[in-house]
């Protein structure tokens, strides 16, 4: 009998990871308010706003749940909407079922770290998030983990991908990140973050070992100079300005996925060069195998 996945909020990632399972065998059911951009995925589509009164009864058994939410806006009110109370009512309602999921995921950011002075962090490092995104994402986590279910944190880097390509632009208009002091940046591709998911899903059916935190970022948190200038060398242009924050947050920090390759998981992209260069064949860049090597 095939297992069932729950992707709550089936959106980018969540679609990506879709497949994943799809490829596995599995049956999946992708939930969100605009069910048309699923049509196409061969899943299972449930419209369905969860944040209203009632929805969540609604919702059909799964093996695992996946809580892969956006928040509507970049505000506290919607943040907390999405990731404290719509964790907190989702738990309640899983932890009454008679036959809960055997995992549920959620979704988080590395932005529950306060660290921005180049530090090292990991999943055992101190999470003081000062930022009111980092604080309620914390605070979701918590809601999960100390819940009676089998829950798993997943904190993502920054996404890049299909889309995603912001640094790009910048980099092709001529800026650049300031070199000194070097501000650390960590990133995932769209598709690892599908993997990844996909695989800590594939363990716990399997009923292996699953950590209740995993640091997900790739393998290269390298200064946000050194990317824009690879991407700024791809593009052929030259850097002429400089800007101390191209991020949306100035935050240095190098997150490490020690844990997450323990558990066995392969990145498809394991640092900016392979990802960035997937990226740039939408900008009609292709990237010479002696740009992949590294330093």
């Amino acid at each position: 009998m095939k297992k069932t996945s729950l992707i709550l909020g089936c959106g980018d990632v969540g679609s990506a990871l879709a497949r994943e399972l799809l490829k596995a065998g599995q049956h999946v059911i992708g939930v969100r308010r605009d069910v048309s951009k699923l049509a196409d995925l061969g899943i299972e589509a449930l419209a369905l706003d969860i944040t209203a009164e009632g929805a969540l009864a609604s919702l059909p058994d799964a093996d695992t749940v996946v809580h892969v939410l956006s928040a509507d806006r970049f505000d506290e009110e919607a943040y907390r909407a999405a990731y404290v109370d719509g964790i907190r009512a989702l738990v309640t309602e899983l932890e009454s079922r008679a036959k809960p999921p055997t995992r549920v995921l959620f979704v988080s950011s590395t932005s529950v770290y306060a660290q921005k002075d180049g530090e090292e962090v990991d999943e055992q490092s101190p999470t003081d998030a000062t930022s009111f995104s980092g604080q309620l994402m914390r605070e979701g986590e918590q809601a999960l983990l100390d819940s009676s279910l089998n829950g798993t944190v997943v904190r993502f880097s920054g996404i890049y991908g299909p889309g995603r390509d912001m640094l790009i632009r910048q980099a092709r208009d001529g800026r650049i990140a300031a070199s000194n002091p070097p501000l650390y940046s960590n990133r995932i591709h769209r598709d690892d973050c599908a993997g990844v998911l996909a695989h800590l899903i594939a363990l716990s059916l399997e009923g292996k070992p699953v950590e209740p935190i995993y640091l997900a970022t790739d393998c290269d948190g390298a200064p946000l100079h050194e990317v824009m200038a690879w991407l700024a060398r791809q593009l052929k242009v030259e850097s002429t300005e400089v800007i101390q924050s191209p991020l949306r947050r100035r935050s240095s920090k190098r997150c490490g996925n020690a844990l997450l390759l323990e558990s066995g998981y392969t990145f498809r992209y394991p640092t900016f060069r392979e990802g960035y260069a997937e990226v740039l064949k939408e900008h009609g860049v292709t990237v010479p195998k002696s740009e992949l090597s590294g330093r």
